[in-house]
């Protein structure tokens, strides 16, 4: 059933006062340099007239991000009354920078944070900026297809009485691979225990604008949720929204969302934010069906090739998998001998065919209201001649994507630590004072504070064999660590 707006969601405001500063042919003697675009006529020509036109400097007619008077915050009211939100800020340092804003207003040095450690690298950045203690909750995993899920209900609870002064809990949801945790039950356990709860829902755009997926973290009565609205919402790439509930001091939280984000807001990015809220609000329910027809059609004719397993809500435990995202194509490779990375190769060098990411068990097509029926029947029709051309025999593939840290220090302790730089397998039983991870998704195998083991070693290496993208380590070859002076 579609939702009923208290504003009229058919206004975008920042596209509606560009549209008028367009039109006002205003002589420019302020940044940006290119002035209009006549001062760079390669760009111009390479993004479009109508586009460099519109890159300007805040001014008054089209308000500043940094303290909104007019139509930003206009535009700001009607995404929170979109999403159900009592506040919702315009972010243009992608989700990462509605991540740390989320953390840096919850915490302080020396806070402890309950969250799951397959948390986004944003996440564990926060900590290091802030000073913050993490309480890593190790989810469950699946054996067989070798993913992290949710967090269990008792895994939280017990986290939370082990460690009662605990400011805040953070909960992915949904992870990359669409598995949702129990969120109604944790925000309340959170907030029984007189902590907020904060949600990384990068990936959960769409599930305000649907009648069939899960809960969303404004519904939830989540504090705080950072909304990645360029992944499955339609803007421009470095577009997101930061919610807020009734709880947050939302002066205090435009505080620390200028600490680091920049004060030259990007207008092509805000409206672009504007411009999909309004796409969505009016649109989004029927658009999100669709999209959700087409993943579950996809996830048929997957199954039905052989060798792949395109999982969905069978997986549903009512706990660690509480619920999942049918929208996410998530489809596991180790049945047809190839590495999700490998699948992930051919795809793109075979068949012209770009997809979300490959790890180590797993490929991700990320489907959304942009696709259409004939390109995932090209995904599909792919897949069935990867099997028939490269199927080999899978035995000696690594199946297991998380490790369980052992964490030492804090993340702010160690990245900030005296530190020397070893060869890969000379840093086995040291402390890493560096992030290690594969990217997409993006995931720390190694986070500053953890101890570097056999286990996570061989699973660095043979990421580099299989050719993950690698990064995070001052060394892009990953030959050698930074690691905690003795």
């Amino acid at each position: 059933m579609k939702r009923q707006y208290s504003l009229n969601q058919e206004r975008a405001p920042i596209h509606e006062a560009l549209e008028r500063f367009r039109q006002m042919r205003v002589v420019p003697f302020d940044v940006p340099g290119h002035k209009r675009g006549r001062g760079n006529p390669e760009l111009t020509q390479f993004l479009g007239e109508r586009c460099v036109s519109i890159d300007v400097n805040s001014m008054k007619p089209l308000d500043n991000l940094c303290q909104p008077v007019s139509v930003i915050r206009e535009a700001e009211a009607l995404a929170a009354d979109a999403f159900g939100a009592n506040h919702a800020f315009l972010m243009v340092g992608g989700t990462t920078s509605a991540v740390q804003s989320m953390v840096l207003t919850a915490c302080k040095r020396g806070d402890e944070i309950i969250l799951p450690r397959n948390v986004h690298r944003s996440v564990i950045n926060a900590l290091v900026l802030c000073g913050a203690i993490p309480v890593y909750v190790n989810p469950d995993v699946d054996g067989k297809l070798g993913i992290s899920l949710g967090m269990e209900r008792a895994d939280v609870q017990r986290a939370i009485l082990e460690h009662p002064k605990a400011v805040a809990v953070l909960v992915n949801n949904p992870t990359y691979y669409g598995i949702c945790s129990d969120l109604r039950t944790i925000v309340q356990m959170a907030h029984n225990a007189g902590m907020l709860c904060l949600v990384d829902e990068a990936h959960g755009t769409h599930f305000y604008f649907g009648d069939n997926f899960p809960v969303t973290a404004m519904e939830a009565g989540a504090d705080m949720a950072a909304v990645s609205m360029h992944k499955s919402g339609g803007s421009l790439t470095q577009s997101s929204f930061l919610l807020t509930g009734p709880g947050i001091r939302t002066d205090y939280v435009r505080q620390i969302i200028n600490l680091t984000q920049t004060t030259s807001g990007s207008y092509l990015l805000t409206s672009s934010l504007d411009i999909s809220r309004k796409n969505l609000a009016l649109r989004g329910d029927k658009v999100f069906a669709q999209v959700a027809n087409m993943a579950e059609y996809a996830r048929r004719e997957i199954n039905e090739i052989g060798g792949y397993y395109a999982f969905g809500r069978e997986l549903i435990n009512h706990d660690s998998v509480f619920d999942f995202d049918v929208t996410k194509l998530s489809v596991h490779t180790r049945d047809i001998g190839l590495a999700g990375i490998e699948v992930y190769d051919l795809l793109r060098d075979e068949y012209d065919i770009q997809i979300e990411f490959g790890d180590i068990g797993n490929i991700l097509a990320y489907v959304s209201l942009g696709d259409r029926t004939q390109e995932v029947e090209r995904l599909v029709s792919a897949l069935a001649e990867i099997r028939r051309r490269f199927q080999t025999d899978g035995s000696g593939l690594l199946n297991q994507e998380y490790i369980a840290p052992t964490v030492v220090y804090s993340p702010q302790e160690a990245f900030y630590a005296e530190k020397e730089s070893v060869p890969l397998r000379a840093s086995r039983g040291r402390i890493c004072s560096e992030f290690v991870m594969c990217y997409p998704p993006g995931i720390p195998i190694l986070a500053p504070g953890e101890k570097i083991t056999d286990e996570i070693l061989d699973y660095i290496e043979y990421a580099k064999v299989k050719g993950c993208s690698m990064t995070g380590p001052e060394d892009p070859l990953v030959l050698r660590l930074n690691v905690m002076k003795e």
